[in-house]
């Protein structure tokens, strides 16, 4: 092909990126804009329900003594309504010892029972299965064990989801990014869950067909946890929050989504490997396994994030070697990288995060492109598809 073909196909590549940037941000604004945030208590509240609050644990070292202290130090005007469980499951490392090394009255440190073969229990819904029948409770609220909770975390839930007759009051948590990995992958993940479960049709009680919630930070109305059956209702599920959502929808009860990232802090992966694993664990799954958009999420996404970034270097190529018409792909590619760095700017301040590594957006799209393709054939397959080592494919 002659370089005038070459020029138009790069210049509409790009033309056609910039308008799927467009809708993209109209969309992710637009979810954000209806996003309800769990409001900072005005007044500490003077009485409150009793909460068990249970952490399911496996090989959690790195994380339960500050989760268990951060929780300890909750504000609740009866610290000894708060029951919490952590739930060991069948940890090989040092998280029971740990767990029981900081723990006062209120903490009971219990080991998880091998888990039964008459089915498959995926995830961690054996171990929250298991601790609910020690949980006594009104509320039950399930946190992992790398949430960091502000000490009027609790206390404002409750309070918010007595106010709204909440049954299950699911948080949105601040992402805390450390390694590199985690700064290029997660804030598009945070945008593509805000574009992909809109706030404003998750909270629609008429919307019956959109669920959503977070597992980090769910807190349910034990009466309702009851009704739906719970984990156990859900036990071969990998992404159990979003099934328990639609389980609460679907039985006519009261779901609540809200962004929470100043009480609600979460840091969900320490490595690459490990947020490799984390993600094609849940991505295609979270979606509904469904493979047509799945498949479509992957090529949007590489329109949004990476062409820009591969039209602008091939533009800039172009016209510093050739000129001419050129140029008109260059300025295409600086527009096209000029709204797509806008857009993540306008996000991460409603995320609470810093705007950084922005000039890595095409390996930030790369990577979620490979994570959603891999967790089809994970999923698909059963190869390689775990979960902290754990198999996720039936036996």
């Amino acid at each position: 092909m002659g370089a005038g073909v070459w020029i138009g196909l790069w210049s509409l590549g790009l033309a056609v990126a910039t308008v799927a940037i467009a809708i993209f941000h109209r969309r992710l604004q637009a979810s954000l804009a209806t996003a309800p945030r769990l409001p900072l208590l005005e007044t500490a509240p003077t009485e409150l329900p009793t909460v068990s609050l249970i952490i399911p644990a496996y090989n959690e070292q790195v994380n339960i003594t500050e989760c268990l202290e951060a929780v300890l130090a909750s504000h609740l005007p009866h610290p000894d309504q708060l029951q919490v469980i952590v739930a060991d499951d069948e940890s090989t490392d040092d998280t029971a010892a740990l767990a029981a090394a900081v723990a006062d009255k209120r903490v009971t440190v219990m080991t998880v029972p091998p888990r039964p073969t008459d089915i498959t229990w995926r995830g961690k819904n054996w171990a929250c299965a298991n601790a609910v029948e020690q949980a006594t409770g009104d509320y039950l609220l399930f946190i992992d064990a790398d949430v960091r909770l502000e000490p009027d975390a609790i206390a404002t839930a409750i309070t918010d989801s007595q106010t709204h007759r909440a049954d299950l009051l699911s948080c949105g948590p601040g992402i805390i990014c450390g390694c590199l990995a985690e700064w290029l992958v997660q804030p598009i993940m945070m945008s593509c869950i805000a574009v992909g479960f809109n706030f404003q049709a998750v909270n629609d009680p008429q919307d019956v067909t959109t669920a959503f919630a977070a597992g980090p930070f769910m807190l349910f109305r034990r009466s309702a946890y009851d009704r739906i059956g719970g984990h156990r209702a859900v036990a071969t599920e990998p992404v159990e929050d979003v099934e328990l959502a639609k389980r609460i929808k679907g039985s006519g009860l009261t779901l609540r989504y809200l962004l929470s990232t100043a009480l609600v802090k979460v840091r969900m992966y320490r490595s690459f490997a490990a947020l490799w694993e984390g993600w094609t664990k849940n991505y295609y799954m979270g979606g509904g396994r469904k493979l047509g958009a799945t498949l479509y999420s992957a090529f949007a996404l590489s329109l949004i994030f990476v062409m820009p970034w591969l039209g602008l270097a091939v533009g800039l190529g172009g016209a510093l070697l050739y000129g001419g018409v050129w140029w008109l792909v260059c300025g295409l590619g600086i527009a096209s990288v000029g709204l797509q760095v806008y857009m993540r700017w306008a996000a991460q301040r409603v995320f609470d995060q810093p705007f950084r590594y922005w000039w890595l957006g095409w390996l930030s799209g790369g990577l979620v492109v490979a994570i959603a393709i891999t967790s089809i054939i994970k999923t698909e397959t059963g190869w390689g598809w775990t979960w902290r080592g754990r198999s996720l494919s039936t036996p």
